[in-house]
């Protein structure tokens, strides 16, 4: 089987490959995106922005990035939440699905709903759980969210109301699933303990998460804070992005809210969208086996190295920076930045930290010296939540289902703004070649 496989696959190879002469001949948008690297318009949103340039006279200038959740500026939301402590996460979440801020009274009931849909259903935990454990946590998290349809008593129902209750359950339950599936993973495949705990009451995700990994339950006051402040900085951006796209396409279909979400968390396993944060880890970690020292010399070879797919992985990729839309600053990395310095200081790890940026900083310079002096590049969120998160204690396994613990939010607006606005099933056109 496996030679028929290898002799068929260089045919398979000259039949799948299309020639760019023939994506230039019919200008294709290739990503979905115009030629100046900017997205093809496919649909409106009042839920998330993301801005990082404008136009002028027909040039593309760049501008410092800024983020808005409805009407809020990032940093102008992160202070309007500043009552909700450790639970800042979950008052983005209810602006995102609800349009504006929860009151007190509303936030206390809110959160603890959240807490009462975060224990899983009956036998859920052993049947899908414990006795199918896989390596990956993303395709844990991807089959157990189809399992739960099972487990809904009325999960094609399309009322708001319904996709609302289905959404807010997956809100609250993918920290526990994604948890147990990490412990499982630990215990069937690499041979360490297994500990099941039960989700503490009337806390955010960021509290959750950190109860539910640690065998003794335990974390600190800024820990709690850190956490919870990268699940809001991941919650949403804007309608483009790779998995939240996935989610207006399959919801334009008319299926269920778990199938939706299925498909986004299989758009964010991947290393080009959500997959990124533990790629820049990686490439970390090749840095300090492959350099002697940290020296501005060593690292500046290092980084041209891999720019010319010397080093690393080959691809001649700097993994965390440079984004889609953002040039100048990301503003998510900006304030991941301020709170990983802190975490260093707690942890004893500002050397380490210092190389992160020492990394960002050469790598801009680098960049202008291959595209110019006006070239503007900036380090993306990915390249410090790897850090923090390893700080943190958090094992890679689940750096990724972290984003996805804190984006279902965004998928889950997205969803009901699709459902509600635009009820078209999405089809663009394929241009057939010879």
């Amino acid at each position: 089987m496996n030679g028929f496989i290898s002799k068929m696959s260089d045919i398979a190879k000259s039949v799948h490959e299309i020639s760019s002469e023939h994506y230039n001949t019919y200008d294709i948008k290739r990503g979905l995106r115009n030629s100046d690297g900017t997205g093809v318009l496919v649909g409106l949103t009042q839920i998330g922005d993301v801005r990082g340039y404008v136009w002028e006279n027909g040039r593309k200038i760049s501008k410092k990035g800024e983020l808005f959740y409805r009407e809020y500026e990032l940093n102008t939301l992160i202070d309007k939440l500043e009552s909700c402590g450790n639970s800042k996460f979950e008052g983005a979440t209810f602006l995102l699905l609800f349009g504006r801020l929860p009151e007190t009274n509303e936030f206390e009931e809110f959160l603890s709903l959240l807490s009462k849909y975060r224990t899983l259903p009956d036998g859920y935990t052993e049947n899908m759980i414990l006795k199918i454990p896989s390596k990956d946590i993303m395709n844990k998290l991807q089959r157990s969210t189809l399992v739960l349809y099972s487990h809904d008593e009325n999960p094609e129902e399309l009322s708001l109301e319904n996709v609302l209750k289905q959404s807010l359950s997956l809100v609250a339950r993918y920290p526990t699933i994604a948890a147990y599936g990490y412990q499982a993973k630990r215990h069937y495949f690499d041979n360490d303990s297994l500990w099941i705990h039960t989700p503490p009451e009337n806390k955010g995700a960021a509290e959750t998460i950190l109860h539910l990994i640690r065998a003794d339950k335990k974390y600190t006051k800024m820990e709690a804070e850190i956490l919870d402040l990268s699940l809001l900085l991941h919650a949403e951006h804007g309608g483009g992005n790779n998995s939240t796209f996935a989610t207006h396409v399959v919801s334009s279909s008319g299926t269920d809210t778990y199938s939706a979400m299925a498909a986004a968390l299989g758009c964010l396993k991947g290393s080009k969208h959500g997959g990124a944060n533990l790629k820049v880890k990686k490439m970390m970690d090749d840095l300090k086996s492959s350099c002697e020292d940290y020296s501005e010399e060593s690292i500046r070879c290092y980084l041209k190295a891999i720019l010319s797919k010397e080093a690393f992985d080959g691809k001649g990729l700097i993994y965390g920076m440079g984004h889609a839309v953002y040039t100048k600053t990301d503003p998510r990395a900006e304030i991941l930045k301020r709170e990983a310095q802190k975490l260093a200081i707690e942890k004893n790890s500002i050397d380490e930290y210092n190389l992160y940026l020492d990394v960002e900083r050469i790598a801009k310079e680098l960049f202008r010296e291959l595209k110019g002096e006006s070239f503007d590049i900036a380090a993306n969120v990915d390249f410090y939540s790897g850090f923090v998160y390893d700080r943190l204690g958090i094992p890679e396994e689940l750096y990724t289902p972290l984003f996805a613990c804190a984006r279902i939010v965004g998928w889950s607006a997205h969803r009901m703004e699709q459902l509600m606005s635009d009820t078209k099933i999405i089809r663009p056109a394929y241009q057939w070649v010879k």
